[in-house]
């Protein structure tokens, strides 16, 4: 259980699209609207995982239409992010909106993220610990990565409201821009490069 609980920790802190855009709804909206993001993202990995778990997921995914629908749609809104953060100035501005994503906005990035739908399925078909017991193994794994999960988006949401009340050099607000744009960019392409 030590080392799903570490492939957990390292798939979850690296950066993706709930992570990086957790840290900037925090940096533009603040602790409040943060936390209704994150649980968003929660409820919204929790059902991507529960898909995964149930073999909806496996089933929706087998019809080649709709996955090449989810892989442009996340990979259209991955790029989107990507564009506003590089072209944001030289002001850290993950996210620009004129209102928070909330709840729903967490939700639905989920839905669409293909690092959620990566991430659980190597969690929950690897990494066997209860090969007698499959069902009471599911249920640790689900409190193990909600353990971990949950302090992992706290920590890059306090990020992002820590990032917010600096006062940076523009150049050095540029860079980050820069660089979390290009991270949005790298999930786009091991998205699309991943095997379909």
């Amino acid at each position: 259980m030590l080392t799903f609980a570490a492939a957990v920790f390292f798939l979850i802190i690296t950066p993706g699209p709930g992570v990086l855009s957790t840290a900037g709804v925090g940096s533009g909206y603040g602790l409040r609207a943060g936390s209704h993001y994150v649980l968003g993202l929660f409820l919204g990995t929790n059902m991507v995982a529960l898909a995964v778990v149930s073999g909806l997921a496996a089933v929706v995914l087998a019809d080649e239409r709709i996955r090449t629908l989810l892989l442009f749609a996340s990979a259209a809104y991955l790029l989107y992010l990507a564009f506003r953060i590089a072209f944001a100035g030289a002001r850290i501005a993950f996210i620009e909106k004129s209102k928070a994503p909330g709840v729903m906005g967490g939700i639905l990035l989920q839905a669409i993220n293909p690092k959620a739908y990566a991430v659980n399925t190597t969690l929950f078909t690897g990494f066997a610990f209860l090969p007698d017991n499959p069902v009471w193994e599911v249920a640790l794994k689900f409190l193990v990565m909600n353990a971990i999960w949950i302090p992992i988006h706290f920590l890059w949401l306090g990020a992002g409201i820590t990032l917010r009340r600096l006062d940076l050099p523009q150049k050095t607000q540029f860079a980050i821009n820069i660089a979390m744009a290009l991270s949005m960019l790298a999930v786009v392409a091991l998205a699309a490069l991943a095997p379909h």
